[in-house]
């Protein structure tokens, strides 16, 4: 190729990225629109996989429970978003040592997951000061 070609190929190119950039711009301001901050944040389900089996309501929030498999998973919820709290959450299945999320969140807690297979499960949670536990679960 000669000098002037490349420049010829690289004048074609340049409407081409800019198109596709803004195309990317409208996509991304698309989907601001339809999942915009009307969804309420991250839910549990994007969160956790599998099929919701328990929530357990508390005070200042929920604890959510999931299974697929041989997998537990939790989150823990607050009522009240925004504000930066104590929340954790755990898991822990018959036999072994629970698995936690512990810290100063604004949303959840978690996710926290744990291979239970076919045995039972204890799920803590905890918002503020106040919180929920089960005894063993899902068996």
């Amino acid at each position: 190729m000669r000098r002037g070609d490349e420049s010829d190929i690289a004048g074609a190119r340049g409407p081409r990225r800019l198109l596709a950039l803004a195309l990317a711009a409208l996509v991304s301001a698309a989907l601001l629109v339809v999942a915009g901050p009307g969804t309420g944040g991250a839910h549990a389900s994007a969160l956790c996989a599998g099929h919701k089996v328990r929530t357990l309501s508390f005070a200042t929030g929920k604890a959510v429970v999931y299974r697929t498999g041989g997998y537990v998973c939790a989150v823990t919820l607050a009522k009240r978003t925004g504000v930066r709290q104590p929340m954790s959450v755990s898991v822990q299945a018959r036999g072994s040592r629970a698995v936690v999320d512990r810290g100063r969140y604004t949303h959840h807690a978690g996710p926290v997951t744990v291979h239970a297979g076919h045995r039972c499960v204890r799920i803590k949670g905890k918002v503020g000061t106040k919180s929920v536990g089960t005894g063993w679960i899902l068996c």
